[in-house]
């Protein structure tokens, strides 16, 4: 078993939608970035990406690169769980924390978990979505952005065949 660990923020603009774990959250503003922002989402590459020593999403999804601009997170996490099926890894589970101060999160958590997994191909379980505040201190809780953290633990699911002598 592999552990890795992920963070990510952007700042809240007015005039994007927010998107946090693939589900649109209703709110006066949305997250600015190359892509859709999804804070969430990204925090959860990162961590799966660091638990198969593959590098960090700014690797594999630059925003120097056009291909990537307003691309929903959801189809990054796709690429990559294609990433780690490729290098023979597997996700156990995935526990993330996302940091606002507003809206208020806890109804959406469900569609969230259950968005993820099936972008990834897991069970809904294997998915634990928390959400908190800052009670109203850092940039989180003055509202001018939302963070999010995440650990994953992935598995091997590649068999090295030992050879023994006879």
């Amino acid at each position: 078993m592999r552990i890795g660990f992920g963070y990510d923020v952007h700042r809240l603009v007015s005039g994007r939608e927010l998107i946090l774990g693939g589900v649109k959250v209703n709110y006066s503003k949305g997250l600015l970035g190359h892509s859709d922002a999804d804070v969430l989402i990204h925090a959860i590459m990162d961590s799966l990406l660091g638990a198969a020593g593959l590098g960090d999403i700014g690797r594999h999804f630059p925003d120097s690169d056009e291909e990537y601009r307003g691309i929903s997170s959801t189809a990054l996490i796709q690429r990559v769980a294609t990433l780690l099926h490729g290098a023979g890894f597997a996700v156990g589970n995935i526990d993330a924390t996302i940091v606002a101060q507003q809206p208020r999160l806890a109804p959406y958590i469900p569609e969230m978990e259950h968005c993820i997994a099936t972008a990834i191909s897991v069970s809904q379980g294997q998915i634990n979505i928390k959400a908190t505040t800052t009670e109203g201190l850092g940039f989180t809780g003055c509202g001018e952005g939302i963070a999010a953290y995440a650990v994953a633990s992935i598995v091997e699911t590649k068999v090295e065949q030992t050879v023994t002598p006879d």
